[in-house]
């Protein structure tokens, strides 16, 4: 076969230039791998929202870094008036692995309702923190619920609630605020290891410890539960495909060590 005069000229230029010719194979695309959302050291890739206050506004030092922790403080509280909050962080996501390291500590600030004892959350396609009204309670959203357990008796955690949404589990519609989950209960001041596994609408996992303790699916904006938000951003039976990720801030002390991210390619 004859050799075409492009190639020729191609290993001709190769001979000149030598080891100025870059034929090393191109690196692989980079595979999954975990994103530090919180970077250890401040709050700046993340939105503040606290009911009653102007987004940014840290209300008592609410949200704070402390020994490379993300904490959720009441140090300057002298009582809880149903200042909710909720830190966001600054994008949005649709598809990927969520992993929390999280813990309880310390005593509820007084008048913190009985509910919040040993409570927070993790919030998932939620709205974003600017188009929250100023008085609103809860973000819309899905929240996987963080529990710790009292000296005695159950308490799930990873349960899910519902604020301003519905989801479909074993093929029907679910009406209730909180559902429970499977898993066991974790008490004390101990650190507990909690993912999701979320594919837009399409499926959640709730994963404590490794194991699965909720599923869910066809996440969809209604349902109520939440107060004070702005009408127009309740589109009631939207899909709810991707959102923002945010935790809580309901009167009872916590603390992070780690948050990150796994982005998953759509199915």
């Amino acid at each position: 076969m004859k050799t075409p005069f492009l190639v020729l000229l191609l290993m001709l230029l190769g001979a000149i230039l030598g080891s100025d010719i870059d034929d090393t194979v191109p690196e692989q695309p980079l595979k999954a791998r975990w994103i530090q959302l919180f970077n250890g050291e401040d709050l700046s890739d993340w939105d503040i929202k606290i009911r009653g206050f102007e987004m940014g506004v840290n209300y008592k030092n609410t949200f704070r870094v402390e020994d490379g922790l993300l904490k959720v403080s009441y140090r300057e509280y002298d009582t809880f008036k149903e200042e909710f909050g909720h830190l966001f962080y600054k994008k949005p996501f649709s598809h990927y692995r969520l992993r929390v390291e999280y813990r309880f500590v310390g005593q509820q600030v007084p008048d913190g309702p009985g509910w919040a004892f040993r409570n927070n959350g993790l919030m998932v396609h939620s709205q974003s923190a600017r188009s929250m009204g100023l008085h609103q309670d809860f973000p819309i959203s899905l929240e996987a619920q963080l529990l710790g357990g009292a000296e005695e008796g159950a308490r799930s955690t990873m349960n899910l609630c519902t604020p301003g949404s519905s989801v479909v589990i074993d093929g029907k519609f679910r009406e209730e605020h909180c559902i429970e989950s499977r898993s066991d209960t974790y008490r004390g001041d101990r650190w507990v290891t909690a993912e999701m596994v979320v594919r837009g609408d399409a499926v959640i996992h709730h994963i404590v410890e490794g194991d699965t303790v909720l599923t869910y699916s066809r996440p969809e904006i209604g349902g109520g539960a939440i107060s004070g938000y702005n009408p127009e951003v309740y589109a009631e039976g939207q899909p709810m495909k991707s959102g923002y990720i945010a935790i809580q801030a309901e009167s009872h002390p916590t603390e992070f060590r780690k948050i990150e991210v796994m982005i998953l390619d759509p199915e």
